[in-house]
């Protein structure tokens, strides 16, 4: 998800966006965003984003926060950043210990939820090695 492919849009920190949003390839959102989305391909959500609304996916990385449900056909990444007040439909869900999540869980596939330790650095702080 670091390097999605394909057309790419990105709505820039500082942005704010009202009304609904449809795109056929990848969105990368630093903003705040109100209204529904449908993304043909990866929706990545920055720390400092905050979506108001559903929105349905191909895949996503969701940093920031969701208040509306998020529906992903295949699978979402969930930071320890991240705060999503609705519910989660994906195909799998690997979730960071501490992110929030209040709303209802399905996952369409098969696998159970993965849970694993953040491993990037917040935004603005260099990550040593």
């Amino acid at each position: 998800m670091d390097r999605p492919t394909g057309v790419l849009s990105l709505l820039a920190s500082g942005s704010r966006v009202t009304g609904d949003i449809e795109t056929p390839g990848a969105l990368m959102i630093g903003c705040h965003v109100r209204g529904d989305g449908n993304v043909g391909g990866e929706l990545s959500i920055s720390a400092e984003a905050h979506w108001e609304g559903d929105v349905h996916a191909l895949s996503a990385v969701v940093a920031g926060r969701v208040t509306g449900s998020i529906v992903v056909r295949r699978k979402i990444e969930i930071a320890a950043s991240a705060v999503i007040r609705g519910s989660v439909i994906a195909g799998s869900i690997a979730m960071a210990r501490g992110a929030t999540i209040d709303g209802e869980i399905t996952i369409t596939g098969d696998q159970p939820i993965i849970e694993f330790e953040e491993k990037r650095a917040p935004s603005g702080t260099p990550q040593t090695r």
